[in-house]
């Protein structure tokens, strides 16, 4: 007699395996223009968006620290991402929102010098736009834009795509000629070099899709760790 578990993840997996979890861009697309290449965006559209920023490498950022105004610093953050502050010491700026660099140097305080350190961290100058990657990634988020960045960077930038993306469903979405533009692109086809790797600018959005088939099995996976060691690679 054939295992019953066994016949329910072959029946999930064989439904699961002709099916996407999220829609593909095309011809029908009503809410953008869709091309196989973006041009690069409209000035107007480049401007800085702050919200869920993550600080970035000469960004001028000010700490403060609630009852301690002697220990307020306003500074540059250094080209390899540190910001100091005193009697914590350099604290990794670079890569944080404001909210999780203020809980990580009141942690440098508490207990040694403060009972209880309320800190608070502004952005003052931002030197650098932002993107937005979202979807199978790692680390989803707004990121800053220092120097040239391309596609591969980018998502490099959210810490890599996670185990259950399609990469070769990846799309940029971008303000073109004051029209909402989107692009798809293989990841898998740049990666082998066989495609262009295009150049990210401020504000575009890119999401990298996910496979069900593979969000299934790794969804499975962890319901039943034993048996995910068995997972196929799709």
């Amino acid at each position: 007699m054939r295992n019953p578990l066994v016949l329910l993840i072959a029946c999930l997996a064989a439904g699961l395996a002709g099916c996407s979890s999220n829609p593909m861009i095309g011809p029908q697309s009503s809410a953008v223009t869709v091309s196989q290449s973006l041009p690069p965006p409209d000035q107007t559209g480049m401007a800085l968006d702050l919200s869920n920023y993550r600080i970035g490498p000469l960004d001028v950022i000010r700490v403060e620290i609630f009852g301690a105004p002697e220990l307020t610093r306003e500074a540059e953050v250094d080209a390899a991402g540190n910001f100091s502050v005193p009697l914590a010491g350099p604290v990794q700026a670079a890569g944080r929102s404001p909210a999780e660099l203020s809980d990580a140097i009141a942690e440098r305080l508490r207990g040694r010098y403060l009972k209880s350190p309320q800190v608070s961290v502004n952005i003052v100058k931002a030197q650098s736009k932002t993107f937005t990657v979202d979807g199978a990634v790692r680390q989803p988020g707004n990121y800053a834009i220092v120097g040239k960045m391309t596609l591969q960077q980018a998502i490099a930038t959210a810490r890599g795509a996670d185990e259950a993306a399609n990469l070769n469903n990846v799309v940029i979405f971008r303000t073109v000629n004051n029209r909402k533009a989107a692009a798809l692109y293989s990841l898998k086809a740049i990666r082998a070099g066989q495609l262009e790797d295009p150049q990210i600018y401020g504000n575009d959005i890119v999401v990298v899709g996910e496979s069900a088939a593979r969000k299934f099995l790794r969804d499975f996976g962890n319901m039943f760790p034993v048996l995910g060691q068995f997972v196929p690679v799709l």
